[in-house]
């Protein structure tokens, strides 16, 4: 449960963003599709970068299994100083080519320069964002999510306040920022839940913050999980910069609709991802302990668990259906495209979450490599085919959700019989 309270802290700094700026009086329609499209490109950079998380979690948890956790105190240091210093390049090299970064995702005109806008606040939350998650994946590897659990709440909080106050204004003390106002709302949350994650870090645990040479024995082998979840999350985002782009191409009210079920469908991922990291955590203790027969009880009960806990997100899906898009906007435009498709999100959350949950365990294992195949596999045979099949019928925003469904589909299957084939007959044995 603490996980699955952490896991939805990043998405939810977008989804509040929407649903504020969405009701705000003028450009609405734009200002939605702005912060789609850069939210689009940022968890791009923090999927691909955020990857630290999982390989830090992976070579702590198994450690500890192993009851050598002092042999790689130093990892989680070295790890952050790495992803940090790459975090600072990308920021110099995107923050000039802001405009060009988005005319490559269609955006042209308001939608353009809100886009251009935005980012330029929100860049600067990036590599705090980074340096949260590695520090969430030492205390996953630690088997703790209780002060991630915090941290994310706290962020939350911020973030909700902040927005309120920076976009709509206070009169006479603080003036309407609007879209700015919820790009700078972000960033201080960003910034305050990284020093809450340090502090504790540092006080609760004892694993140092400090950098010190030589390297661990296990960052060649951190290094190589990183680069295969990179090649990996590389592939996801061909999948979402698709998705972005051809809703941008088909019109402000497609994009403004896709953004708001983007979000919401992500923000369904990350509460799914708490099975997920208790997958990832507690797969990983296993293995290094090499309690298989745990091991498949684990894999059995979570995808249990978490069908059951998609089934129970669409339930409330179609309950509130009405009251979910009215949230985000009143335009009428927006709202007839977001519910043409919404039903489409909610009955794929079940299936979300079996692949994500084995997704987490793959991670605590360690099977970066596997990982990085299937997805390549999916996004290249089925996600994109699929896409392009149902955009020739012209089926808009139809064809990007199908191509979704199908693709998750595509990215669970394969890991389910991996898994079985793999540790069934180790579990049989012990």
């Amino acid at each position: 449960m603490p996980a699955l309270i952490a896991g939805v802290a990043e998405p939810l700094l977008s989804t509040t963003d929407l649903a504020i700026v969405g009701n705000i009086q003028e450009n609405a329609t734009e200002s939605i599709a702005a912060i789609g499209i850069v939210g689009a490109f940022l968890s791009m950079l923090i999927w691909v970068f955020g990857q630290t998380r999982s390989g830090i979690s992976s070579i702590v948890s198994q450690y500890l299994g192993a009851n050598k956790l002092n042999e790689i105190k130093n990892l989680p240091a070295q790890a952050i100083v790495i992803v940090l210093g790459v975090s600072a390049l990308i920021l110099g090299l995107s923050y000039p080519f802001a405009k060009e970064i988005f005319e490559f995702y269609n955006a042209s005109g308001t939608i353009l320069d809100y886009s251009v806008e935005y980012y330029k606040i929100r860049v600067f939350g990036f590599p705090f964002t980074l340096f949260t998650i590695a520090v969430f994946g030492t205390f996953r590897g630690l088997q703790n999510t209780y002060y991630p659990m915090l941290i994310a709440i706290v962020g939350t909080f911020i973030n909700i306040g902040l927005d309120i106050v920076l976009v709509y204004g206070i009169e006479g003390l603080i003036p309407a920022m609007h879209i700015q106002g919820a790009a700078y709302a972000s960033v201080v949350a960003q910034v305050t839940m990284a020093i809450i994650s340090g502090v504790l870090l540092l006080k609760k645990t004892d694993i140092p913050l400090t950098f010190r040479l030589p390297f661990n024995p296990e960052i060649p082998k951190f290094i190589n999980m990183v680069l295969n979840l990179f090649v990996r999350t590389i592939a996801l985002n061909v999948a979402l910069y698709f998705g972005t782009s051809y809703a941008t191409n088909y019109g402000d009210a497609y994009i403004a609709a896709y953004t708001i079920g983007f979000n919401l469908w992500l923000t369904g991922a990350f509460m799914i991802d708490g099975y997920s990291s208790a997958g990832n955590i507690l797969s990983g203790k296993l293995l290094g302990a090499k309690a298989y027969k745990a091991l498949v009880t684990l894999g059995n009960r979570l995808i249990t668990y978490g069908f059951l806990f998609g089934l129970l997100l669409a339930v409330v899906g179609f309950v509130l259906y009405q009251f979910i898009g009215k949230v985000f906007t009143k335009e009428p435009e927006v709202l007839e495209q977001f519910y043409n498709t919404f039903w489409i999100i909610l009955i794929m959350q079940p299936i979300c979450s079996i692949a994500f949950i084995y997704d987490g365990m793959f991670k605590g294992m360690g099977e970066m490599k596997y990982l990085r195949n299937v997805l390549l596999l999916a996004t290249g045979f089925v996600f994109i085919p699929t896409l392009l099949f149902f955009d020739s019928l012209d089926y808009k925003l139809y064809a990007i959700w199908i191509a979704f469904f199908l693709w998750m589909i595509a990215r669970g299957t394969p890991l389910i019989v991996k898994f079985r084939r793999k540790f069934l007959p180790l579990a049989q044995k012990t």
